[in-house]
């Protein structure tokens, strides 16, 4: 399982094997099962997760009870409520296991004495937070000027393998639209 992360982190930085070694130990393995949460809504968020094996959805519920998919996170996505991790506050949004999922989990301040110890894991995780906050850019910008087929298909071909393993009903929250919109559309 570390190796995924090792393998992960040196796309962006090389690490020797006292290195490697050094920063696994910050984190913690964890496995859960289909349907269960590694946050929910309200509480304290006590980890940004990278996801080994597995699938996982994070959501966001609005006053009237209707749930927004915000994001998916499959094997080598980092996900977790990052508002609330970064400033320790209550989660406002849940993160759920839509497979069976193994993670890594990092502490807040585990992150923090990574990235003073070793700059380039600090320059490892901007990179990363510069790829998520492109994509996020993207996908508000898609939302603001396409329409729902085009929005469907640009995610066929930027995650194939996602769209394959994510139900049609998640799928379709994610884009906002009913289930049967998604299945006119996918057809």
């Amino acid at each position: 399982m570390f190796t995924k992360l090792r393998t992960h982190i040196e796309k962006i930085v090389p690490l020797s094997d006292a290195e490697f070694d050094h920063i696994s130990s910050f984190f913690t393995w964890k496995k859960y099962k289909k349907y269960q949460f590694l946050i929910q809504e309200g509480e304290l968020v006590h980890y940004n997760y990278f996801v080994i094996k597995g699938l996982l959805k994070l959501v966001y519920t609005d006053d009237t009870a209707k749930e927004h998919i915000v994001g998916f996170a499959m094997e080598d996505w980092w996900e977790t409520d990052f508002q609330a991790y970064y400033q320790q506050t209550k989660a406002s949004m849940s993160l759920e296991c839509v497979e069976d999922t193994e993670v890594l989990c990092l502490r807040l301040e585990d992150y923090r004495k990574l990235c003073e110890a070793f700059p380039k894991l600090e320059h490892f995780f901007l990179e990363k937070a510069y790829i998520g906050f492109i994509s996020a850019q993207q996908r508000i910008i898609s939302s603001m000027t396409v329409g729902i087929k085009e929005r469907y298909e640009q995610l066929v071909e930027k995650y194939p393998s996602l769209v394959q393993r994510v139900p049609k009903s998640l799928l379709a929250a994610y884009l906002g639209v009913s289930r049967e919109t998604l299945s006119r559309l996918s057809s």
